[in-house]
């Protein structure tokens, strides 16, 4: 059965480092959702006089946010409706809180977590101070609204429940502290292999 793997969580959380990880050893569509996003949101906001680099401000969430998850959807839909694994990757904050999102996605291929097989591995850090020792060590110009904007910007580390109608089995809470290990990546491993 093909297998939709979503790797959510806060920026910072190393869900993309993860994924990767994953991705490179058992194949399946890569949709990560800052890639994907990027080359039309640095227009958008070049075009609207804002920085290119920034993911983070009101600004960038009320023009570029919902494109950049309904390219990553349609880009997932298509790859499973040819059979293929795909694995997502992004913090999907507002659309874990909705019961009905994911069913509504799957619906538009006639799908349904009948016949795909749904894994779900929130990635997350034990501490505030774990997320902005991440984040600055990492380097990334699409970082500095956050750190420039600490206060406002660390409300959306807080973990979150996922409320999507899914047997509890198929969802992992995954705390990411410390180094990738081998241990790391055979909990992902077992998780993802497991039968719901």
């Amino acid at each position: 059965m093909r297998k939709l793997i979503f790797f959510l969580g806060p920026a910072g959380a190393g869900k993309t480092t993860l994924a990767k990880a994953w991705a490179s050893k058992h194949g399946g569509a890569f949709l990560d959702m800052d890639t994907l996003l990027r080359p039309a949101a640095e227009a958008l906001m070049t075009l609207a006089g804002q920085d290119p680099e920034d993911r983070d401000s009101p600004f960038y969430k009320q023009h570029c946010r919902d494109l950049g998850y309904r390219i990553t959807m349609n880009a997932t839909l298509e790859n499973l409706s040819l059979g293929l694994d795909a694995v997502v990757i992004g913090p999907f904050t507002r659309e874990i809180n909705d019961p009905l999102w994911l069913n509504q996605e799957l619906s538009t291929i006639s799908a349904s977590p009948i016949d795909v097989e749904i894994k779900i591995v929130y990635v997350y850090l034990p501490s505030e101070d774990a997320y902005h020792a991440r984040i600055k060590a990492r380097g990334s110009a699409l970082d500095v609204w956050k750190l420039d904007n600490w206060a406002q910007f660390s409300s959306s580390l807080r973990r979150s429940e996922i409320q999507w109608s899914l047997n509890p089995s198929s969802i992992l809470y995954f705390d990411n502290s410390g180094p990738l290990s081998s241990d790391k990546l055979k909990m992902l491993e077992t998780f993802i292999h497991s039968l719901n």
